[in-house]
């Protein structure tokens, strides 16, 4: 354990930068140097002299640099197979390569600046990414007195699939990893050269709102780029508030709050399938208010702007609570797991 970590545990408890000037020092990290220096520990002595350079294995750092890609390149492969290929071959080519992109994805997640100690919650995620590609079309359809078919699995269907938004996700898999290392490098510095508890914060909340708009950047181009190819339109408001969404509460359950992720991402989950509820429901006799909210929705919006509001309103309230969150020392102690 080093000063920093001490800074940071004591951060966690409770002591402030005017708990340490009760003990006569200007803020919190000068407590712990301190507290760091009386203790005695096993192995003080000598430093070893330093025979020389040490070369670091690249492997590990390619290994995550291909996990990270992987992803993107399985869901290319996986929506140019569904649109060459018609009928049975298509349903095979869809279930393999959502199987491949989901294991991919899990691999990426085992490590690297997005894996986590705690468990996710990969359902509600799962269901929005699902959402970004069926749940425009299956409204649209709800609306119209349908769907009489199911999807299959192209833009031009009477229920559309759009799969450009969730390849765009899926590409913005690596610049997402690329983000968060940026992130937790720089706070990692920032906790380094700090001198109180309010200075470490107010240097790390342009960070964090740095890294997401990085982030929301390069997905942005990425949408642009699957839209053009794929002959679908970009689905910017929709693509970048559901990826917004995904980095926020994947960096708060990295840096130990998975709470507010899981709760926010099972609230926005449950709006867009009340959304797509209430349409059906308002067929029963007697309900048809029950769709009213939905119908005045899209006819302002179109069917992207349910995604957009449930998503919009769910990374707002994960980035208020991120500046809050992440601009602690102690989120960002250092700890023994391997990335």
């Amino acid at each position: 354990m080093d000063p920093l970590e001490i800074a940071a545990g004591l951060e966690a408890h409770g002591v402030t930068d005017r708990t340490a000037a009760r003990f006569r020092h200007r803020d919190v990290f000068s407590l712990a140097e301190e507290m760091y220096a009386r203790v005695p520990r096993e192995g003080d002595g000598p430093a070893r002299p330093v025979e020389g350079p040490v070369s670091r294995p690249r492997g590990p750092r390619a290994a995550g640099v291909v996990l990270a890609l992987l992803p993107g390149a399985l869901c290319g492969v996986a929506v140019a197979c569904l649109r060459l290929t018609e009928g049975r071959p298509r349903l095979i080519a869809a279930a393999v390569g959502v199987l491949a992109v989901t294991l991919a994805l899990g691999a990426a997640l085992r490590r690297g600046p997005l894996s986590a100690a705690t468990r996710s919650t990969s359902t509600w995620t799962c269901w929005l990414v699902g959402y970004a590609l069926l749940g425009d079309g299956l409204l649209d359809n709800a609306l119209t007195g349908g769907p009489d078919a199911l999807p299959h699995g192209t833009a031009d269907d009477p229920w559309p699939v759009t799969a450009g938004p969730v390849l765009a996700l899926a590409l913005s898999y690596a610049p997402a990893a690329g983000c968060a290392h940026l992130f937790t490098a720089g706070a990692r510095r920032r906790l380094s050269s700090s001198r109180g508890l309010a200075d470490f914060s107010a240097s790390v909340r342009p960070l964090l709102l740095g890294t997401v708009a990085a982030y929301v950047g390069a997905l942005a181009a990425l949408l642009a780029l699957t839209g053009a190819v794929l002959g679908e339109p970009a689905a910017h408001p929709q693509g970048l508030t559901l990826g917004a969404l995904l980095l926020l509460a994947r960096l708060l359950t990295v840096h130990g709050h998975a709470h507010a992720s899981r709760l926010v991402l099972t609230a926005t989950a449950t709006a867009e399938a009340v959304a797509v509820a209430l349409p059906f429901a308002g067929r029963l006799p007697g309900c048809g208010f029950l769709s009213v909210p939905v119908e005045i929705l899209v006819a302002a919006c179109g069917p992207a702007g349910v995604p957009t509001a449930a998503c919009g309103i769910g990374a707002l309230t994960l980035l208020v609570h991120a500046a809050r969150r992440l601009t602690r020392a102690s989120a960002h102690a250092p700890t023994e797991r391997t990335r």
